[in-house]
């Protein structure tokens, strides 16, 4: 498998709210204010360094999903010369949810499985690696724990993230989106949550194309993905992660995302 999706077309609302706590130079600062977090610039733009481990991992083929607005993005991808992979575009034409913007990549997908992740965040390449040789369909579950002492994501976040649940086998059975505290507390530990990191294949489509939209107005991946398990027979094998994330999501995140990847080089 050599196919990476890369969803970047959020609106980054969180990203355009001022913080006079951070600490930007004033290039992250206006990039900030477009919300367009896979821009921000840390010496580079944080998408290539996310791009990069994704080409460590020994993805080839990437497909960044944009909006029709995104010139900024496009413009600077096509303008490189890259030796380690290529990298093409879908349009979301509208910013309708995960789920949407994964179906925008279906003829990049051509039937072939394909690895999704977040332009927002930078994942191990204990994840991404261990996706691209899995046998199918899979998640990357992260471990709470590793995640609160590794990550630059606070606890407050974490408690927001959908909690993975597997069967005895390893395979995904539900997907608990923002689990109310006293249902967190009946949950054994060791928790492992969703980061939007996936390895699917052709069958997410008709998946995505079946539900609708979630409470808060958006087609999500993970009701695709459940969908996909209770109709249409599809399982999805739990990789579990104890390896850190850095999450780009607000203007408090850049100062320890810069000082994390500080020392990365970056290779497309």
């Amino acid at each position: 498998m050599d196919k990476a999706v890369i969803l970047a077309r959020g609106l980054g609302t969180r990203m355009q709210k001022p913080d006079s706590s951070a600490e930007l130079t004033e290039d992250q600062t206006s990039v900030a204010q477009t919300g367009v977090k896979a821009m921000i610039p840390i010496d580079r733009p944080f998408l290539d360094y996310v791009i990069s481990a994704v080409a460590d991992a020994g993805y080839r083929r990437i497909c960044l999903v944009i909006g029709p607005e995104n010139d900024e993005i496009r413009n600077y991808y096509e303008s490189l010369d890259c030796q380690r992979v290529t990298i093409e575009f879908a349009i979301q034409t509208r910013p309708l949810g995960t789920s949407d913007a994964v179906a925008a990549a279906e003829q990049f997908a051509a039937g072939k499985d394909f690895l999704v992740i977040n332009s927002d965040n930078y994942y191990p390449l204990e994840a991404l690696r261990t996706l691209r040789e899995v046998y199918g369909p899979g998640l990357a579950a992260f471990d709470c724990e590793t995640l609160l002492a590794g990550s630059n994501i606070p606890l407050k976040r974490i408690e927001k993230f959908s909690i993975i649940q597997a069967d005895s086998d390893g395979y995904l059975t539900q997907i608990i989106e923002k689990p109310s505290p006293s249902a967190l507390a009946s949950i054994p530990k060791p928790i492992y949550v969703s980061m939007n990191c996936w390895r699917l294949n052709s069958v997410i489509f008709a998946a995505c194309r079946s539900i609708s939209p979630s409470t808060r107005g958006e087609l999500e991946l993970p009701d695709a993905v459940q969908y996909a398990i209770d109709h249409l027979g599809q399982r999805f094998r739990v990789v579990q992660v104890r390896a850190p994330v850095l999450d780009m999501s607000s203007r408090e995140d850049i100062k320890s995302v810069a000082a994390a990847l500080a020392d990365v080089e970056v290779s497309l």
